[in-house]
């Protein structure tokens, strides 16, 4: 009889080991091959048990481990020979994790896969800074936007003009190596260049840092956070 294998993509959290979900814990320690990423907090492979096959995809700026489809192609091969993947990606799985290309990828191959959602940067690291994302008083919307997109679209699909005229908080996730050009389209497109900033760095981890700036200064400001 054929056995049926199954991958779980898994959302391990911002950093904090402590924000690791109990279903997050239990998966992994019934793994059999483990996939991990780069900003995955590494404290959460010693709850594999002895003999997971643990493979490393993270990927960092110019420097990828596995390319996308090289990461899509081992966890369809791993779930056919029958095994129980987990996928461990930082964050949330399916924002800017590239986790709805995988299950793309799963779900074309007519294999069996689970989505276990993971607390998010977005959110997270606002708060362990002290920043309340909404307030009833001040602010009642979040975006949410990315500050590296695809280069293969050609182009932005960003809706500057948007971000810029809106009234709620902005969250930009992966864009400290262009903060200078994205905070000049907004101001732009009229963003109020006191607009408060906080660029923020390993968040929820002991090496948190924060600095708070004005949007037309804020990428000077920030040259002060370290590689």
């Amino acid at each position: 009889m054929e056995t049926v294998g199954s991958c779980v993509l898994a959302g391990a959290g911002p950093g904090d080991l402590g924000l690791v979900t109990l279903r997050v814990r239990e998966v992994v320690g019934e793994a059999q091959v483990i996939i991990y990423d780069h900003l995955c907090n590494r404290e959460i492979l010693k709850w594999a048990c002895e003999g997971t096959e643990i493979v490393y995809a993270g990927k960092r700026a110019g420097d990828h481990a596995l390319n996308q489809d090289e990461i899509n192609k081992l966890l369809i091969d791993k779930t056919r020979q029958g095994l129980r993947v987990v996928r461990l990606k930082g964050g949330d799985p399916f924002l800017f994790g590239r986790g709805a290309e995988e299950a793309e990828a799963l779900a074309g191959a007519g294999l069996s896969f689970e989505i276990l959602p993971g607390v998010s940067s977005a959110l997270a690291v606002p708060a362990y800074a002290g920043i309340p994302v909404t307030h009833r008083d001040f602010v009642s919307s979040i975006t949410i936007f990315t500050g590296h997109e695809n280069p293969e679209k050609g182009g932005s699909v960003i809706d500057y003009q948007m971000l810029a005229k809106g009234k709620g908080t902005l969250v930009m996730l992966m864009g400290a190596q262009r903060l200078q050009a994205i905070a000049s389209e907004l101001l732009v497109h009229g963003a109020d260049r006191h607009l408060p900033v906080a660029v923020i760095q390993w968040g929820t981890t002991g090496r948190q840092k924060t600095i708070v700036s004005k949007l037309d200064s804020v990428a000077e400001s920030a040259m002060d956070i370290s590689p």
